[in-house]
C-alpha cells in the first residue's frame, strides 16, 4: 500500500472511517519513526540494539531468555545483540540473585549516557521540526492528537 504524502486527502464521505484513519495513521507513524531512526547521533547501534538498551533502562535487568520473550526474537538472536552490546560496554551481566546459573543484563552508566544521546537527538529534531514546520494552530492540534494517541496506546 502506497504511504499517502502532502496534505490529507478529502474523505468522499465528507467523515473518515475507523478504517481510513488507521490506514493514514499507520502510514504517518511509520515514516515519522523511521525519521526518528535517523536522528540517532550513534550509528553503532542497530534498531534492535537500540530497543533492547530501551527495554532494560525502562524495565530493569532481563535474563536473555526474558528479553527475547519480550522482543519477539529467538534466544540465539537475542545472546548476539547482548553480545554486541557488551563489546561495547553498554550492558553488562551478573548472576541472577534467584538463580545462580542464569545471569541477568542490565545496562552500564554507558549504555544509560548513550541513551539518553539518542532520545536527545530524537526529542531535538522533533521539537525543531514542530517550530518549524507547524504554526500555532497545527500545534494545538498536534497537541490534542498526542492526547488521543496515548490513549489508544493504553496510556
Amino acid at each position: 500500500m502506497p504511504e499517502p504524502s502532502g496534505p490529507p486527502a478529502p474523505y468522499e464521505s465528507g467523515e473518515p472511517s475507523p478504517e481510513q484513519i488507521a490506514a493514514e495513521l499507520t502510514a504517518v507513524v511509520g515514516r515519522l519513526m523511521r525519521r526518528l531512526r535517523t536522528t540517532s547521533p550513534d550509528d553503532r547501534l542497530t534498531p534492535s540494539q537500540r530497543s533492547v538498551m530501551a527495554r532494560l533502562s525502562g524495565e530493569g535487568p532481563a535474563t536473555t531468555a526474558a528479553l527475547a520473550r519480550a522482543e519477539y526474537v529467538r534466544p540465539q538472536s537475542m545472546r548476539q545483540t547482548v553480545a554486541a552490546l557488551e563489546e561495547q560496554h553498554l550492558v553488562e551481566r551478573t548472576s541472577d540473585p534467584d538463580d545462580g546459573r542464569q545471569s541477568v543484563v542490565s545496562v552500564t552508566e554507558t549504555g544509560r549516557r548513550t541513551l539518553a544521546a539518542v532520545y536527545a537527538a530524537k526529542q531535538d529534531w522533533l521539537s525543531r521540526a514542530i517550530a518549524d514546520e507547524l504554526d500555532p494552530g497545527e500545534r494545538r492540534a498536534l497537541a490534542d492528537a498526542t492526547v488521543l494517541m496515548r490513549r489508544l496506546g493504553g496510556r
